[in-house]
């Protein structure tokens, strides 16, 4: 019998109404005959207000509390469409991260999955039910409920899938697919009817708000053939994969990221274990890091900058501080007013003629490069924030509009 997996975002799910639409998308498919697993994230803007629910009755930010807190809403989402369900006459549970045999470790808030033992869903399907499995949650060792971190819904539908050995994971959203820039700022933006595993990846990593990344990673590792669809408008689509065939297009998008910052630790002796400590001292916290640029040492030195997200720009600066007084550097400092601009595409190393070409573009238009940072799909410059979007349009008009991916 054919398994699929589906799931549903917040968008997909913001009201009672969007609810039933997406239980009818899943009853047409039921009807087919396959066996379906749903996942299924909070209503609409609900993590938020739970997130504000608790700031409004404690300052203390109990990550321990706050994961039991916020999921919650995913379990809400959960019981609804199951209700809605029974009403257009399937059979349907819903089922918990840990009843779903979800299993995660690691810190509160930031869960990783260590194992996945569907038995409960499997014997579900037995009886005829649709799965509906709350997303963004596992139970850690202890038995506590720990969340999979920003997006944890994609990852939790996409690790189910390969757990079930599912024929497709369908992931539902309020776009049509993966388009080539943001269509509601680059109006000549397209829509892309298949991506790599690979391209998907830094696409998501670079800051594409389609899919999560840790999600794409895990497709690739498992082989899962991963769809997003739009649960608003039928048809259209991206189909994500392990090879797309084709030769025309060498740059398939053009992503801009307004959420990060530069941090920069100044004046680091050139000495052996320098950088190991400050980014141990920063992964000791939880921090990721990326696009690390070491300066040329100037008299036994060297300046080491490199991108985090905004929202763990204080915790960054604070580890760096700390690092620098104990190494004796010369000090840190940070700017926020950056974005960073990014090209994408497998195959971009094989054409030596698209570094000059993003860095000519650029330049026509008066756009100073801060950081440049490449890797066989992608090259990504750091640009003055309000320059991004003029940086965006620019390229996709370049490469994607006029330049047929060249």
């Amino acid at each position: 019998m054919t398994v699929k997996v589906m799931k549903f975002g917040g968008t997909s799910l913001g009201s009672c109404e969007r609810i039933k639409a997406a239980a009818r998308i899943v009853a047409e498919e039921a009807r087919k005959g396959a066996s379906l697993a749903v996942v299924v994230s909070a209503m609409g803007k609900t993590t938020e207000g739970l997130l504000v629910l608790a700031g409004e009755v404690s300052c203390s930010g109990d990550r321990r509390e706050l994961d039991q807190l916020l999921a919650s809403g995913e379990q809400q989402s959960a019981a609804l469409f199951s209700l809605a369900l029974k009403d257009m006459g399937l059979k349907a549970r819903s089922y918990t991260g840990a009843q779903a045999g979800i299993r995660a470790e690691g810190m509160s808030m930031e869960g990783r999955i260590s194992a996945i033992d569907p038995v409960a869903v499997k014997e579900g399907f037995e009886r005829g039910e649709c799965a509906i499995v709350a997303g963004f949650q596992g139970q850690g060792e202890r038995g506590e409920t720990l969340t999979l971190g920003r997006g944890g819904s994609d990852l939790t539908a996409v690790a189910l899938a390969a757990a079930l050995g599912a024929d497709d994971c369908l992931i539902y959203t309020d776009v049509d697919g993966v388009f080539s820039a943001d269509p509601n700022k680059v109006p000549g933006a397209r829509l892309i009817d298949c991506l790599s595993y690979e391209e998907c990846l830094e696409m998501a990593v670079l800051g594409a708000k389609v899919l999560q990344a840790r999600s794409v990673e895990m497709a690739a590792r498992y082989s899962v053939p991963v769809t997003v669809l739009s649960s608003f408008n039928r048809g259209g689509g991206t189909k994500v994969q392990e090879q797309c065939v084709r030769e025309d297009l060498v740059v398939r998008a053009v992503v801009p990221d307004r959420g990060v910052a530069k941090v920069a630790v100044l004046g680091v002796p050139d000495v052996p274990g320098i950088a190991a400590r400050l980014f141990s001292g920063l992964a000791d916290r939880g921090i990721n890091v990326e696009m690390i640029i070491q300066s040329t040492m100037r008299g036994q030195v060297n300046d080491i900058a490199f991108l985090v997200k905004k929202g763990l720009l204080g915790e960054a600066i604070d580890a760096c501080r700390e690092v620098a007084r104990e190494i004796d550097a010369q000090g840190v400092n940070f700017d926020v007013e950056v974005g960073r601009v990014s090209i994408v595409g497998a195959g971009m190393a094989n054409h030596v003629d698209v570094p000059g070409k993003m860095f000519s573009v650029l330049a026509r238009e008066g756009i100073n490069l801060d950081m440049i940072a490449s890797s066989s799909v992608s090259i990504t410059c750091v640009v003055a924030l309000d320059r991004l979007d003029d940086a965006a349009l620019a390229l996709h008009r370049a490469f994607i509009e006029e330049g047929a991916g060249r």
